[in-house]
């Protein structure tokens, strides 16, 4: 299909804004030629495109304000990106919209293992944090399944957890301090090298605000001592409900594994093929890690196989040295590029009580048959933290249609068991119009109320997160009052 041509007006605007921001920048940071844009159309969730007015690249704190500074002036909404892995649509562009990618800003700024912390820029990646510290005997414990490639800022954005999130939570439970630039430039310090920062839970707020009040451009994170050793058992169950209530039973138990990670038959299968990790025949596999000192180990360990060995497994693997260990954990580490190589799909990531695992299991599958789309599990057993991939052929007429619906049944589903539509991966656009799902329009109202504080013309990070009919109001209302 031939595009429309710009106007007049839009070529003048977008060359005025284009020309600013070059002035601001070095030469090589601000990207408007469309070929090139096109670029940064999506984020993970591909299923959705639309090239951006252009992309800025800045290297500083001060350069994100500038820029900011310009497009609060002109009035164009600025979409704040990491590394792009969002598969929620966190990063997807407007047309009339700035990305601002912060892939530049990468460095380490300062570590304190007396204090346990470090403090980088965003850009960097999740894993390289760790790689930063890990000859010195430290590591950061967040690990999304992203961790190669996925960036702090994004992390913080969307409060992404990871298989390890159980014994060491999420992003908010190990992020101290934030260096944030607000839409009209203004640079804020929250929280620091300490604990608990003074007054109100400012950092609480950010975490998980997914690009709607600021960019955050630097991070203090808190670092551990890495663990004196850590070992995982492999249980193989005949049917899926069955593993959820061994889920369910370890953690009544009091026991607190550093990870329980579930893969249902269709997952191993395709994993299998992809890895050779040597996964049992089996409808439910459950991955449990826990570490300490060996007699630590040794403790947990026996507690947990005694509660599996109560549901009848199909197979129990203690490992029994590093590579039987790395083997368990190489189909699971594997899994969603190994789903990818043989099919579309998309990635919820709804949460749910843990006792409500048989059912919740059961009912996925009971609404795959109804949409006739087939359902991979594969996700964060410990902590409820759900991640159904909902399998389609993007080429087919009404696939992604279809999946999209059956995603909306399943995250009502986990709402409806006392559960919530996001875990780790944000509500971006992917989510937007079930938020009235979990949330009230009083509710809403708030979390609106909020955004006018921090981004009072409704700049940052447009057609996210709020219902779209909500947010155009919001803007009607701002535009009406100026």
């Amino acid at each position: 299909m031939e595009m429309p041509t710009p106007s007049p007006d839009i070529i003048a605007r977008k060359s005025r804004i284009v020309a600013r921001l070059s002035d601001a920048l070095p030469a090589d940071a601000v990207i408007s030629h469309e070929a090139e844009t096109r670029a940064y159309e999506c984020d993970g969730l591909t299923a959705y495109t639309c090239p951006p007015l252009c992309v800025v690249l800045p290297s500083t704190t001060q350069e994100v304000s500038d820029v900011l500074k310009i497009c609060h002036a002109e009035g164009v909404p600025v979409v704040p990106r990491g590394s792009g892995t969002s598969l929620a649509g966190g990063a997807l562009p407007t047309a009339d919209s700035v990305i601002l990618g912060v892939a530049r800003m990468n460095d380490v700024l300062d570590v304190s293992y007396e204090d346990r912390v470090i403090r980088v820029q965003t850009g960097r990646t999740n894993l390289s944090v760790t790689g930063a510290i890990e000859d010195d005997g430290f590591f950061y414990a967040p690990d999304p399944s992203s961790q190669l490639a996925c960036a702090i800022a994004g992390n913080i954005a969307m409060n992404s957890g990871g298989a390890h999130c159980l014994k060491y939570g999420v992003t908010t439970n190990n992020l101290l301090g934030v260096k944030m630039v607000l839409m009209d430039g203004t640079i804020v310090d929250i929280g620091g090298a300490h604990m608990d920062a003074a007054g109100y839970d400012w950092l609480g707020l950010i975490c998980g605000s997914e690009g709607q009040l600021g960019v955050v451009t630097e991070a203090t994170l808190r670092i551990l001592p890495k663990p004196e050793g850590a070992r995982p058992v492999l249980i193989g169950y005949r049917s899926a409900e069955v593993a959820g209530a061994c889920v369910s039973d370890i953690i009544k138990a009091g026991v607190l594994p550093v990870a329980i990670e579930y893969m249902d038959k269709k997952v191993i299968e395709v994993v299998e093929d992809h890895a050779k990790a040597g996964y049992p025949d089996c409808e439910a596999l459950l991955i449990v890690e826990v570490e300490g000192s060996p007699a630590e180990i040794d403790e947990q360990l026996g507690i947990i196989k005694q509660i599996a060995r109560r549901h009848d497994p199909v197979e129990l693997r203690e490992a029994g040295d590093a590579d039987e260990a790395a083997r368990i954990w190489l189909g699971r580490k594997s899994a969603f590029g190994a789903m990818g190589q043989i099919n579309d799909y998309m990635c919820l990531d709804g949460t749910i009580p843990v006792s409500e695992l048989p059912f919740v299991l059961k009912r996925i599958g009971e609404l795959s048959k109804e949409y006739g789309l087939g359902v991979g599990n594969v996700f964060h057993a410990g902590d409820g933290n759900m991640h159904p991939l909902i399998l389609f052929d993007a080429n087919k007429p009404g696939d992604l249609e279809t999946c999209e619906a059956l995603g909306a049944e399943i995250l009502k589903l986990c709402v409806e068991v006392g559960g919530c539509l996001t875990g780790e991966h944000g509500v971006g656009i992917e989510k937007r119009d079930l938020m009235n799902v979990q949330f009230t329009p009083e509710d809403m109202e708030a979390q609106m109320r909020v955004k006018d504080v921090f981004d009072p013309a409704w700049l940052l990070n447009p057609a996210k997160v709020f219902p779209l009919d909500a947010s155009a109001a919001r803007r009607a209302a701002i535009e009406t009052a100026a």
